[in-house]
């Protein structure tokens, strides 16, 4: 798995074992509702992985931005002179999860723990 530090943006490279494809996923969450200049941003995510992650005979990047809100028009336009493949869809925030969810995600210490590691290995030169 690859991770490229553009503020919010996260990066995963993904091997779909099934089919054997190999494919780049790149997601951006927003706190806001979608704006069309959020299209533009993400282009420019897509753009880089392509450039410096990508292998030659990967699958092309996906990218996935996940807004407060959308408007379906406002997005369609905003995509609509992109040629590469991006999404854009709604989330909701809930208090508790799902039960199936709530045993198989780690726990919020866990996840500062993990965090703690990446930046410190990050810090060592």
């Amino acid at each position: 798995m690859w991770r490229l530090s553009f503020s919010e943006h996260q990066h995963r490279r993904k091997l779909l074992d099934e089919r054997h494809i190999t494919t780049s996923a790149t997601q951006e969450l927003k706190a806001t509702a979608f704006k069309p200049e959020h299209a533009g941003q993400l282009n420019f995510y897509l753009a880089a992985v392509d450039a410096q992650v990508k292998a030659p005979d990967d699958k092309p990047t996906i990218g996935l931005l996940l807004c407060k809100t959308k408007k379906r028009l406002v997005a369609e336009y905003a995509l609509s002179g992109i040629d590469k493949p991006m999404g854009v869809a709604e989330y909701q925030l809930v208090k508790a999860l799902p039960e199936p969810l709530d045993t198989c995600l780690p726990t919020i210490e866990a996840l500062e723990e993990e965090l703690s590691r990446d930046l410190e290995q990050e810090d060592k030169p």
